[in-house]
């Protein structure tokens, strides 16, 4: 009950998970409408309408709601805000990696020398500015307005500006209205991403039968992701927290080289061929020296992380197609590969769109962050069929427990018939009198014969034959103390090096004993024969009795319970089988053969 309870409790917080990335990507999608021209009461994202002139050439219109919509190295633009101003209004200027300077009638209001704080030489960084609107106003209230900018990294296309650079009017608040506004739910979503990588995604891996590596794995990788989105969502706004614009840079760039490493290391756990884990070994360790040259560059001031961006984009593209190409050759054995490039394909195809969008710049739209959840979003949904399916599982386990303890009391009670009770009590009052010191013996061996049919039910695998012997041999004493010299018993053990389910010999002798040797007059002789074969264990129990015809259905109006038992415990357990032959008027030979193959299992269902 509590495994149940404990399954129903991961299955709800995985479906809330799920739930939470179909809202993230709901509030991803808002936040970026709103924070790319939509009004929301005084916040409002301003442009500066006129003219731009890129890299010093012609002067054109600004475009509307773009300003300037080319790759360029330095542009130069000049207007009037898009915007009226109002009273006790400030005016935030988002930049990122790029420098800025902004006058009024010629006269320079703000620069990123201004902001709350300022990059090093060669590296612009993340950096905020506001200032109070009063500032940008004229003698008659409009002021022209000229805007530089200069874009340092020419590798890049920075045809979409919007990711680089945002003027916003807000209240008196300032940025944090902004921050509030925009990125607050879209914060927690993310947060909540990541508490779930770290706690829903192992404890599940626990529910599902101990620890999952692939699950493990992919915690990590849920963590980061999270984790990444998070700084996504925030790096904007990382200067109000951290005075060092190089450094708000850095921690959005770092997030996304733990993403990467993260997400190889996810594939290589999927891998089960040898040569692929070696090949996915080489490439995590390369990827990882790759990343650490990178900050050692950056730290000597040789090149920043965002300028050797493009660099570990594609080194991370080439890995990630390696590893994914490891996995499509595993597909035929590996479910996991199968599942995992159809969940990675999202994730992989978003990752090529932005790393050839980077350079060339024909959208305006970067998808990796909505494939990465996207991709989360499917492992979710494998996870919830994974649980339902061992849910099922389970619930066969359990009832295949009940089976077999209910089978291991039949087989314990057809070996404790009433009858036989009866019969050795008697047996044994009558020796009080004729032998004490015989039925003493006899009350001893009568009560370990019951302890170990007792016992017999906390059995659930295999014994030595040594141990099913001597059990054999204490029900046989009993019965020899009953029938006196109509049974004979010959005992031919040639090996016992093996082992068998407990109580699976007994009823085979009981039978020779009640149903052939009993039945014919003047009794007869039941041997108990081991022999060991090229691909099997062998126990024979013969007897010269009354014999019966196989062939013949019996409608004795029992139900025969502990043969049925001892034949299906036999497969079961040990791959065994009984096969018995017999011949009216001379007897019945049982032989179980076991296996040498089916010797070594340790099956705790059975």
């Amino acid at each position: 009950m509590k495994l149940m309870k404990g399954r129903a409790m991961t299955f709800v917080a995985l479906s809330v998970l799920l739930l939470s990335f179909i809202a993230l990507i709901a509030v991803m999608i808002l936040n970026n409408g709103n924070a790319d021209g939509s009004s929301s009461g005084r916040l409002r994202r301003v442009m500066i309408d006129g003219k731009y002139s890129v890299d010093g050439g012609e002067w054109q219109d600004t475009v509307p709601g773009k300003m300037v919509h080319t790759k360029f190295s330095k542009a130069t633009i000049k207007g009037v805000l898009s915007e009226s101003l109002g009273e006790n209004q400030r005016l935030v200027i988002f930049a990122n990696n790029i420098r800025f300077r902004l006058e009024a009638d010629g006269k320079e209001v703000l620069s990123e020398n201004d902001a709350k704080n300022s990059g090093r030489e060669g590296s612009p960084g993340d950096s905020i500015t506001d200032v109070q609107t009063s500032v940008l106003k004229g003698e008659n209230g409009e002021t022209e307005l000229t805007l530089t900018l200069t874009y340092p990294y020419a590798m890049f296309s920075n045809a979409d500006l919007s990711d680089f650079f945002r003027m916003y009017l807000t209240g008196p608040s300032g940025v944090y209205e902004l921050l509030i506004e925009y990125s607050l739910a879209s914060a927690i979503l993310c947060l909540m991403i990541c508490f779930f990588g770290l706690f829903a995604f192992p404890i599940a891996g626990s529910v599902l039968g101990g620890i999952n590596v692939r699950y493990l794995a992919f915690s990590v990788l849920c963590f980061f992701t999270g984790f990444h989105l998070l700084v996504h969502v925030l790096h904007n706004y990382l200067p109000l927290w951290i005075n060092d614009p190089v450094l708000c840079m850095s921690i959005t760039e770092t997030t996304g080289h733990l993403f990467g490493i993260c997400a190889l290391v996810f594939i290589k756990a999927i891998l089960v061929e040898q040569k692929h884990k070696t090949i996915g070994n080489v490439i995590l360790l390369l990827f990882t020296v790759m990343v650490i040259v990178l900050y050692v560059l950056n730290m000597t001031k040789v090149c920043d992380l965002y300028a050797s961006k493009p660099y570990a984009q594609i080194i991370f593209t080439v890995c990630a197609a390696i590893l994914a190409a490891c996995m499509f050759r595993e597909m035929k054995v590996n479910r996991d590969a199968k599942l995992a490039i159809f969940t990675l394909i999202p994730l992989g195809i978003t990752l090529l769109y932005d790393t050839i969008n980077m350079y060339l710049g024909f959208s305006d739209i970067m998808l990796f962050e909505m494939g990465a959840v996207i991709t989360l979003i499917i492992q979710i949904i494998f996870l919830l069929c994974d649980l339902r399916r061992q849910y099922k599982e389970t619930l066969r386990y359990q009832q295949i427990q009940r089976e077999l303890y209910e089978s291991r009391v039949a087989i314990m009670v057809s070996q404790i018939q009433p009858h036989f009770l009866y019969n050795s009590l008697t047996s044994i009052a009558m020796m009080c009198t004729i032998d004490p010191e015989t039925a003493q013996e006899a009350t001893v061996t009568f009560a370990d014969y019951l302890r170990g049919n007792m016992d017999s039910l906390k059995q659930k695998t295999t014994v030595p034959f040594s141990k099913e012997l001597e059990h054999l041999k204490k029900y046989l004493y009993i019965e020899k103390l009953r029938f006196g010299k109509k049974l004979n018993i010959v005992y031919d053990i040639q090996t016992e090096n093996f082992v068998l389910p407990q109580l699976s010999i007994q009823p085979l002798a009981e039978n020779a004993v009640k149903h052939g040797i009993s039945k014919k007059r003047g009794g007869g002789t039941l041997t108990i024969a081991t022999r060991e074969t090229e691909n099997s264990f062998e126990v024979i129990v013969s007897d010269d009795g009354k014999g019966f015809d196989v062939n013949e259905i019996k409608n004795d109006g029992r139900s025969h319970i502990g043969m049925d038992n001892v034949r299906r415990r036999l497969r079961e357990m040990c791959g065994g089988e009984v096969k018995i032959e017999s011949k009216i008027g001379e007897g019945t030979v049982a032989t179980v053969i076991l296996p040498k193959e089916g010797q070594n299992r340790e099956d705790p269902v059975c």
